[in-house]
Formats: structure tokens, sequence, C-alpha cells
């Protein structure tokens, strides 16, 4: 009798565990404990870094299968900011963002590929789309971290990169030979629904 409720104990944490690493996440934009930023080059002399400051997303994630993680997002593109007024407006106008016809930019994972070495880093492909244009891209993916916050809540977070080429998103607006490509740098932290 004992070995049997032993035995159902066991099993049941067990359960109870492997449950609670498959989980799904709301990216925290509320508490801003995610970005969005980009940096591009000016003219080949220096570097000009913004970020998109309204966006929402989730994400799905198990330790044991990693494989199976997936992420939307969504981005309000009229929310780009360089700290610099005049250049967002242009960048909001149609030689850029064309946010009037596009105001979102969205991503839909379709799969994730974990490095071979279990290092908690690898690439996730997915659907983005940007000025009505829709490509795949590859995004490099680092595991930051998960546990515990002082709220009670449990919280998972990642960070990325990806660079993108302007013209593959119809964007052909002349900023010279060094700023063909824009990388966007990510920073999500997620709590666990």
């Amino acid at each position: 009798m004992k070995k049997t409720l032993l035995a159902a104990a066991i099993a049941g944490t067990a359960m109870f565990s492997t449950s609670a690493l498959a989980a799904d996440y709301k990216i925290d934009t509320e508490g801003q404990h995610a970005f969005i930023e980009f940096k591009i080059s000016h003219l080949g002399y220096s570097w000009l870094y913004g970020r998109f400051n309204d966006f929402e997303g989730s994400f799905s994630y198990d330790e044991d299968a990693p494989e199976n993680a997936s992420v939307n997002v969504t981005i309000d593109t009229a929310s780009v900011d360089t700290n610099h007024a005049e250049r967002d407006k242009h960048l909001r106008g149609e030689d850029f963002l064309n946010v009037s016809e596009f105001p979102q930019a969205t991503f839909k994972s379709t799969k994730y590929v974990p490095d071979s070495d279990d290092d908690g880093e690898g690439t996730l492909y997915g659907n983005f789309t940007l000025n009505g244009v829709t490509k795949e891209i590859a995004i490099e993916i680092e595991h930051v971290g998960a546990g515990e916050d002082p709220w009670g809540g449990f919280r998972r977070g990642f960070s990325g990169e990806v660079d993108l080429t302007l013209a593959d998103y119809n964007i052909d607006y002349n900023l010279g030979p060094a700023a063909k490509e824009v990388e966007l740098e990510l920073s999500i932290e997620g709590v666990r629904q």
C-alpha cells in the first residue's frame, strides 16, 4: 500500500514538473520588460539606434522539447522612436514604414531549431510581415533565463538578433551603401500564463 501511494505521488510530481516546463507566456510589455530595437548605419560614419515602443505578443516554450517553441508578435509601426521627432515622422511615411497603409508589422514563427550542444541557443524561423511584404526570416536566439519573480509569477526571457535587407520590404530610400540592412535586436521577457 505504501509503495503504491509513493509511486502515485512520484508519478504525480513528475507529471506536475513536466507540465510546469511546457507553458504559454505573455510578453511583458506592460511592465516594459521587453524591447524591439534596431540599428542602422548612418552614411557609414556612425550608428543610428531606434526602437518600437508599442508591441504585443506571446510565446510557448517547453524545456524538455524546445523544438516545439512558438512565437507570435504584432508591432505598432507608428510607435517607431529614434529620439528625433522629424526623423520619426519621415520613418512613418511612404519612404520607409508607410504606417498609414500598413500600421502593423507581424512575426509568426514556423519552427525553432535548438543548437545541437544544448546551450540554450538556436534559430527561430518564421514569417515577418513589414510594409505589406512577408518574408521568412531566421532569428538567432539565446535563452537568457527563467524563474519565479517577486510577485508570485514565473518568467522566462530570450534575446535575439536578425539582419533585414530593407529592399526586401520595398524600402528603397537611398541611405547610402552601408545602410542597405537594418539589425533588429530583441530582448523578450514573458510571464507564464
